[in-house]
Formats: C-alpha cells, structure tokens, sequence
C-alpha cells in the first residue's frame, strides 16, 4: 500500500459565490463546477436528501485542488463559529507563494483580515497567516532562497 498525496480539501460553505470569488482574487483558477443530488451522494455524505453545488478551484499548475461545498439540501444555516489556534479540528490550509509582499498588500487592499505582519521563521521562510470568507484560516509562506 501506498499513499501518494493528498488529492483535494473539502471546505463547506454557505456563500458559495463570495468563496468562489476570494479564491479566484488569490489566483486560483476554476477547474470545474457541478451540482450533486440522489442516493449516491446521500450514501457518500451520510445524510438524506443531499443536494450541493461544489466548485473545484486549483492552482494553474494542477499542485492543488480545493473544493468548496455549498450545501443546499439539508442546510445547517448556523453562524460560522470562528476557530482558534488551539481549537481542535483542522486548523488552515497553507500555500506556498512567491512574492509573498505582494500577495499580503493585494489582500489587506481587498479587506482580508490579517493576523501579523509577515514573520521570518529562522532563515527559511517567510509567513504570515490571514482569515478569508467564512472564518477559512489561510496560511502564506514563502521559503526563503
């Protein structure tokens, strides 16, 4: 048996349009959109009368692969409980970005919320984590050359 890689991550919204939207002003790009519903997608969810409408977004050198998930059957219209670092469960999705300068102004110009200014992690990276739609945790780094 072999694990090769992590194939994508799943990430469950409510605004499917303004996720959508952050990803693609990040510089994700849209590989696919599609709506599910039936036994099958019942069966993979574990739930009953699913229906979702997914967009897959990744980077244009196919490396990544998000989905996000708009549920619209059955809804849990609950707020979005914002995590801390020591909240259990997964906590952010890293990048490995080049320029890192000029991916944070692009999104602090875009009001993205970030939580430091970057940060040097010894000498071999450069990091800085910021909060996008729906309380995702993202995290910027850039390895220093």
């Amino acid at each position: 048996m072999k694990i090769n890689r992590i194939d994508h991550v799943g990430v469950i919204v409510n605004d499917l349009s303004a996720a959508k939207d952050f990803f693609l002003d990040f510089g994700l790009e849209v590989q696919g959109e599609w709506e599910m519903e039936g036994e099958l997608i019942n069966q993979v969810f574990g739930l009953n009368d699913v229906k979702v409408a997914c967009v897959g977004l990744g980077t244009p050198d196919g490396q990544v692969w998000i989905e996000l998930i708009k549920f619209y059957n059955p809804s849990d219209e609950r707020e979005i409980q914002q995590t801390f670092a020591n909240t259990p469960g997964i906590r952010h999705i890293a990048f490995a970005v080049e320029d890192i300068e000029a991916v944070v102004a692009k999104l602090k110009k875009k009001g993205t919320k970030i939580f430091s200014e970057i940060l040097h992690y010894e000498e071999s990276y450069k990091l800085c984590y910021c909060r996008g739609p729906e309380g995702i945790i993202l995290e910027l780094a850039e390895k220093i050359k």
